[in-house]
């Protein structure tokens, strides 16, 4: 599965109870076409102790998204899709509505 986003990126969240908002990607998982974004989609889980001085408890982590659910976000006009330009050597990629390097 080819993908146009790279961790690190800014996205916004296009559906689902985080509509709108927005994070940094912060891991991509290829195989299952799901992204992990900071502060975004958060489920609790139950966590055990692993050493004699830990405290278990429910804590609050980041759940994956789909990557079809979430939109990079270019830093002039917002949320875009993602083309390309160049050869297959130094290929980039550019914002579709601005043309702007992302």
């Amino acid at each position: 599965m080819k993908l146009k986003l790279k961790r690190d990126d800014t996205v916004r969240i296009v559906t689902g109870k985080d509509r709108g908002k927005t994070g940094k990607v912060l891991k991509i998982d290829a195989e299952k076409g799901r992204v992990i974004v900071q502060g975004l989609n958060m489920v609790h889980k139950a966590v055990k102790p692993r050493r004699q001085n830990d405290k278990g408890g429910i804590i609050d982590v980041e759940a994956s998204i789909d990557i079809s659910n979430v939109m990079v976000v270019c830093k002039k006009c917002g949320p875009t899709r993602v083309g390309y330009t160049g050869e297959k050597k130094n290929k980039t990629r550019i914002c579709r509505k601005c043309g702007e390097a992302l």
